[in-house]
């Protein structure tokens, strides 16, 4: 046994990289039984858990929407790594390894032993040598960025508020996802490449033109077969772009997407073996050293580099083979790369060869540049070698399967782009082999879903959740639906689990809140000990617990800081560089020269980085470190707004009556008395309000989670169930109502129901149509029921029971509640090897 087994008899395993790459082999390794015989440490440069690539695009893209949430992108939050026993060291590069002594250096002095070692240190953005590129050795100019990170996506998105005109040099895939995300936010949008063919890593010269037609029909603006000489600077910021003909683009903006390169720096520091990566065996073994491992973008095997996820899942499953002995002969032998994309919203797929190569080669083409669409398949004798679809990928998993297996063709080739809706193309996920690969941003494979389907998650959502199948791109979704209800015997059978509250407990919520009101379960410890299988509990579930004992108990749940997340345990918003932002309350946006100097002085005593107007008219203090929230609160001596919750959160209004010469209603009288009647009432989801004085809707109401409109006569339209971010869709009416008073019971009453009957995380406009209109008029209006007195008493218990989180809680309930701490290992401490 070595001195890295000595703690408790399981061998090291250090991870280097916690990309896409690296979590996919440790998945793998789990899966082989690895947690019980490693003890597993992984470093990764960025400050969180492991996140989707391929979706930061919508993240750019989307982020202009009030209510986008971040959850979607991560794959494994810290929460994962902590559940599978994982030593986690996010946001600290490894510098240098130490190969005889079997230790990794990290930047932030950390030492750690390894027996075995996998790197996955990916691939970085190439910066072409360009006059000013550079501010600095190491700093863009400012409004210059690379596309390849999850703080490169939030760089733009800070910088692109008020910014008019963008360049993305690179009309790869990368840079075209960069275009459509910066068109999003109103940006005009230029693409520069240096050959005619957009994507030219996929595409050829006809597919091109139908792509650039499609994405010119979008509004973007298209220059190729054009190289850009310069970045020109303008009073420390980004002005224009020069090319080589000497003309000039002005432009606030650029974006560099002209490719990428393997990180190789730490091998080749450490002494492995490198070319255009670190070279590997079919093992995935460095050929250098036995006890180092290597995956994803930065391994070089058999000569080939590859960008894509589905090779790098195979190497994965290799790898965790090999290292985990479950099959230590097993080999990795190469990829036929097979790829399927939604690019800026235009589906396409590529595979083999882009045209035919031998003069006996066939080529069978269709073009329809009207309705964006390109196909063409290259076979040889008789084999299908390559295909291109554009616009259309409707025939992918069966040309996918074809050119896997290199299975036998029809006899009329056209077939194999056309019959599209026959009986027997109906059929054909049912016919599809196991291992069709059916999600390539994944590697989920139809026998996958198949599996799961098997295993009894006979649901579409289970088996995605199961196997993160159209978790990538999307554009796999219809064939992920027609696989599971396939194996489903097209029967539709439903997911238990699809109605459970939380996963953990095997109850819709209605018999959930029962059992916990017959028992008396007034902690979430207690739920999990009585109601979950075994009594175990389950770090995803104890939030919604959390706030569902609550709501429930407003006056004596027992608090458990662990099932709060951190949001709750720090009373501010987490920031992606693991800040937060802080929001006191203004309510109805009104606010007075005494806050707004509060404010000015807090932002400047604690160096605030950033002050900035919210979509819910109050005044955000973003960039604020955990260790100065309460300083920050205390100096501000102002509520907290509740921008973190799952919560009531604020409410919009216009200037109704006071000084607009079209008011009806006194909005902003009432949407304060709103807000500070019903401020931070926790429900199952965030609680957006507005009230606009007359039906010119200047607060945007008919698109809250409640919202109400002046109309003549001094009454008042409630609209419940409308959205406008992610989700846009208009309120429905409730009911109108005459007077003030009834307004405030009336919504009261609405949130009630809302919070006892909604879904956990199920928003207003997915939980209206859910109900129904007329099912919640007559129970919140008609009272048909016989409810509202109770519901009306419910909540003002919740009203009675709220307490000023920043007020109340300036002490540390727990002792990392506002401090980090991470130990270091002296060197002195290190197992040396003689």
């Amino acid at each position: 046994m070595t001195a890295a087994e000595a703690a408790d008899g399981r061998a090291r395993l250090v991870v280097v990289g916690n990309g896409m790459s690296g979590a996919r082999a440790l998945e793998e390794i789990l899966a082989r039984g690895g947690g019980e015989r490693f003890a597993i440490t992984v470093f990764g440069d960025e400050p969180y858990g492991n996140y989707n690539r391929i979706l930061l695009s919508e993240v750019l893209a989307n982020a202009a929407a009030e209510d986008t949430d971040d959850d979607e992108i991560f794959l494994n939050p810290r929460s994962w790594y902590d559940e599978n026993g994982i030593a986690l060291h996010a946001g600290v590069r490894v510098v240098r390894i130490d190969r005889h002594a079997k230790v990794v250096y990290g930047d932030d002095g950390s030492v750690t032993p390894y027996d075995t070692l996998i790197l996955a240190t990916g691939s970085r953005s190439f910066f072409p040598p360009m006059d000013g590129m550079w501010a600095g050795d190491t700093e863009l100019t400012p409004g210059v960025f690379g596309f390849r990170s999850l703080e490169d996506a939030t760089g733009m998105l800070r910088h692109v508020k008020g910014r008019h005109t963008a360049v993305v040099i690179g009309g790869g895939l990368l840079g075209l996802e960069a275009a459509a995300g910066l068109q999003a936010h109103g940006l005009a949008v230029h693409v520069v490449h240096p050959t005619e063919v957009l994507m030219n890593q996929q595409l050829e010269a006809e597919a091109s033109k139908v792509l650039r037609s499609k994405l010119e029909g979008m509004g973007m603006h298209m220059h190729l077969g054009v190289k850009t000489t310069e970045i020109l600077v303008e009073g420390g910021a980004v002005s224009g772009v020069r090319f080589t003909d000497d003309s000039t683009l002005a432009c606030d903006t650029v974006v560099v997407t002209a490719g990428i390169r393997p990180n190789i720096g730490l091998a080749m520091v450490s002494g492995l073996e490198t070319q255009r990566a670190i070279v590997v065996d079919d093992r995935m073994r460095s050929v250098d050293d036995d006890d180092i491992f290597v995956v994803g973008e930065c391994a070089q095997h058999r000569g080939e580099v590859y960008g894509v996820v589905g090779p790098l899942w195979e190497q994965a499953a290799v790898l965790a083979d090999v290292v985990t002995g479950a099959n230590p002969d097993a080999e990795y032998h190469g990829s036929r790369l097979a790829t399927k994309l939604k690019v800026a919203g235009v589906d396409v797929a590529q595979m083999g060869v882009k045209t035919p190569e031998r003069e006996s080669d066939e080529f069978v083409q269709f073009s329809e540049t009207g309705r964006g669409v390109y196909q063409t398949v290259v076979i040889r004798e008789g084999t299908l070698i390559g295909a291109t679809l554009v616009g259309d990928v409707s025939k992918v998993a069966a040309l996918t399967q074809a050119f896997d297996s290199r299975s036998a063709l029809p006899a009329e080739r056209v077939k194999l782009l056309f019959d599209l809706g026959s009986a027997e193309d109906a059929a054909s996920a049912a016919d599809l082999p196991d291992d069709t690969q059916i999600c390539h941003c994944n590697g989920v494979s139809k026998g996958d879903l198949v599996g799961c389907v098997h295993d009894g998650a006979e649901s579409v959502s289970a088996c995605m959740a199961a196997t993160r199948a159209g978790k990538g791109c999307g554009s796999c979704k219809g064939l992920v639906t027609e696989v599971v209800e396939a194996a489903s015997g097209g029967a539709g059978v439903a997911d238990p689990a699809d109605s459970y509250y939380v996963p953990a407990i095997p109850l819709d919520k209605p018999a959930l809140m029962a059992e916990i009101r017959s028992r008396g379960l007034k902690s979430v410890s207690a739920v999990f000990e009585a109601l979950a299988p075994e009594g175990r509990d389950h770090v995803g579930s104890k939030m919604g617990l959390t706030a569902l004992l609550r709501m429930m108990w407003p006056d004596d749940y027992v608090d458990e800081r662990d099932g709060r997340f951190i949001n709750d345990r720090v009373h501010a918003n987490i920031q992606r560089d693991g800040t937060f932002s802080v929001v006191p309350r203004m309510s109805g946006g009104v606010t007075s020269p005494d806050q707004l100097r509060r404010i000015a002085d807090v932002a400047e005593k604690h160096e605030i980085p950033m002050v900035k107007l919210t979509g819910g008219q109050r005044i955000d203090l973003l960039g604020v470190p955990k260790e100065k929230l309460r300083e920050v609160w205390a100096d501000l001596d102002m509520p907290s707004g509740w921008a973190y919750g799952k919560s009531f959160r604020t409410v919009k209004t216009c200037v109704g009556t006071d000084f607009c010469r079209f008011g009806l209603g006194d909005s902003t009288q009432l949407g304060i008395d709103l807000e500070e009647r019903y401020k931070g009432v926790e429900g199952p989801a965030k609680m957006k309000l507005a009230v606009s004085g007359c039906p010119r809707n200047c607060a945007e109401s008919m698109v809250k989670d409640v919202g109400l409109v002046a109309v003549e006569g001094g009454s008042w339209q409630i609209y419940v169930g409308g959205a406008a971010g992610a989700t846009i869709r208009k309120g429905d009416v409730l009911a109108t109502v005459d007077s003030h008073d009834e307004a405030l019971t009336l919504v009261g009453r609405f949130l009630q129901y809302y919070r006892e009957n909604a879904n956990w995380l199920e928003r207003t406009y997915d939980f209206v149509p859910r109900m129904g209109l007329d099912y919640l008029i007559g129970v919140v209006v008609d009272d048909v029921e016989g409810l509202a007195a109770g519901l009306d008493v419910r909540m003002q218990e919740a009203v009675d029971a709220y307490a000023d989180p920043w007020a109340a809680d300036q002490t540390e309930a727990t002792p990392g509640q506002f401090h980090d701490s991470l130990p270091l290992i002296p060197l002195s401490q290190v197992p040396v090897r003689s």
